[in-house]
């Protein structure tokens, strides 16, 4: 995986200053509503992404706890970003479905983890594990991301 190019610019932006947040900034951008939680990836490596993102106005519901669309957006960075650091040059992915469960109240800031057994590139369906951590440790959303993924067409 030494030649993704995905973990080569997150390795790229770690030796500068703020790095992390360029870094986070510049991923956020392949998706726009990435954005609206100001994510952190902390660490990103092959089958596995945590990032953060603070509990803030902008991302509480009502009740002023972190709303459910916000949570998915941090499970969907998380995921998306293991998949690009991880997938084998030859096959690409895409998203097919989303389960969540709604373990406990979010009121506090957010960390996301995204895994993937070592071994599940392959073509067909992959299962990716996602859960969001209060501050404290409680599990606030755990769910599974399915992701298809097929072979690159030929470019002749």
């Amino acid at each position: 995986m030494a030649d993704n190019y995905l973990l080569k610019l997150y390795s790229k932006c770690l030796r500068l200053p703020f790095g992390r947040q360029l870094f986070s900034a510049v991923f956020a951008r392949k998706a726009p509503y990435f954005k609206t939680i100001k994510p952190r990836i902390q660490q990103l490596q092959p089958n596995f992404c945590e990032l953060t993102f603070a509990k803030r106005k902008a991302v509480q519901n009502h009740i002023g706890t972190v709303h459910a669309i916000a949570l998915c957006n941090g499970l969907e960075m998380a995921m998306g970003a293991l998949a690009e650091a991880t997938i084998p040059k030859h096959l690409r992915w895409i998203p097919k479905g989303m389960t969540v469960n709604y373990t406990a109240k979010a009121n506090s800031d957010i960390r996301i983890t995204a895994q993937t057994p070592a071994d599940a590139w392959q073509p067909g369906d992959l299962d990716v594990q996602v859960q969001g951590f209060r501050n404290d440790g409680t599990v606030v959303i755990e769910g599974t991301i399915t992701i298809y993924i097929s072979a690159k067409p030929d470019r002749n």
